[in-house]
């Protein structure tokens, strides 16, 4: 995608071909900052503290840092130490390990003098595989947007509820829920996104609404508890979310107030899509139960960033200082409320029998 017209992914080697270049997205929508990645420690500070985040991304991210940490030492030691620092970071998001295992795998066997180039590669391969993920699913989502629009008065758009951030900032390029939305409106097809606030980061309203606004895509900002208004009055043709894992029996795991927008569609009749990197299901886990869900720093709750009148980036706080506040990052949508699981492969019933028709290697 493009920022004032230049193209930029999410991360990319610096020209000394070690470092990695991220764009901080704490600062986003406000202020547009790139960060050098030098150290382990910088690549997992950058996952925990999300300068970097969704789950495609973090996988990337942590395939490049287990590369740079290759180049100071290639010893098995510091490949374990490294795998266990990098996957502590962020517990919910099954690509970080996914990407992790991967690596380590492949680098085991190599003689230490090879580690480094062979685990460069392959997060290279990572990244471009990702990237080429989210394409595919953009063409099959956008299968589903073009026959929702076939049904609409002619030149109505097809209004699309998002949660989150499952854009291109959460992925390499193109995004997963984004994806079919950038390729309606890239083929004229009139689409409108309902962005969700989404607190209490407010990913939906510094990240997506900065890449509608980018994109040129007609958006609006709304807070989390309007969605389910809107489907009531029939202003939501569907909703289409990302996950930072699913279960092998089709059961979500997303950004905390999935499932509620969920419950609302379900009871509005609203489609309800989850699109679906290969990566992001777990074929160990069949209940969403079983899923560890990352508690974060209460302050998320209690603080919001924003800018000033006066053109300040800052942080306030909202509630009072003796009120404690929680903060579950993820909650679980089970299979029965999607309608359907987009993948790079196709779309897949919610289900262990659908992933598994489209996936059956994994079976």
């Amino acid at each position: 995608m493009k920022v004032d017209g230049q193209h930029y992914r999410t991360i990319w080697l610096n020209a000394d071909g070690w470092r990695s270049e991220i764009i901080d997205q704490r600062w986003l929508p406000h202020e547009f900052r790139v960060a050098t990645l030098g150290a382990l420690d910088d690549f997992a500070r950058a996952i925990r503290e999300m300068w970097v985040r969704g789950a495609p991304l973090i996988g990337v991210t942590a395939a490049y840092g287990l590369a740079l940490r290759m180049t100071e030492n290639p010893s098995d030691a510091a490949l374990d130490a490294a795998w266990e620092l990098l996957h502590a970071t962020r517990p919910t998001a099954i690509n970080l390990r996914w990407a992790l295992d991967d690596l380590r795998g492949r680098l085991r066997p190599l003689p230490e003098a090879e580690r480094a180039a062979a685990a460069y590669a392959r997060a290279g391969e990572i990244a471009a595989e990702d990237v080429e993920i989210n394409r595919a699913i953009g063409a099959h989502g956008l299968e589903i947007i073009r026959r929702i629009a076939a049904e609409k008065p002619a030149g109505a758009p097809v209004n699309i509820l998002t949660h989150c951030n499952a854009g291109w900032l959460a992925t390499v390029d193109y995004g997963t829920a984004t994806a079919p939305i950038y390729l309606a409106h890239e083929a004229e097809i009139p689409v409108h996104v309902w962005v969700d606030e989404t607190r209490p980061r407010n990913q939906g309203a510094q990240l997506t609404a900065w890449e509608m606004a980018g994109h040129g895509i007609p958006h609006r900002l709304i807070v989390d508890n309007a969605g389910g208004h809107l489907m009531q009055r029939g202003e939501v043709d569907m909703v289409i979310v990302g996950t930072d894992r699913t279960t092998a029996s089709g059961d979500v795991c997303n950004k905390i107030g999935t499932y509620l927008k969920a419950l609302a569609a379900a009871d509005n009749g609203v489609p309800f899509y989850v699109a679906l990197p290969s990566p992001t299901i777990d074929w160990t886990v069949s209940d969403g139960a079983e899923i560890p869900i990352e508690e974060r720093d209460e302050e998320e709750v209690s603080r919001v960033w924003g800018k000033t009148t006066e053109g300040h980036v800052t942080q306030v706080r909202i509630s009072p200082e003796a009120t404690p506040a929680g903060n579950p990052a993820f909650d679980v949508t089970p299979a029965r409320l999607v309608t359907g699981l987009i993948t790079e492969r196709g779309v897949a019933p919610a289900s262990r029998a659908g992933l598994a028709a489209l996936f059956p290697e994994r079976v």
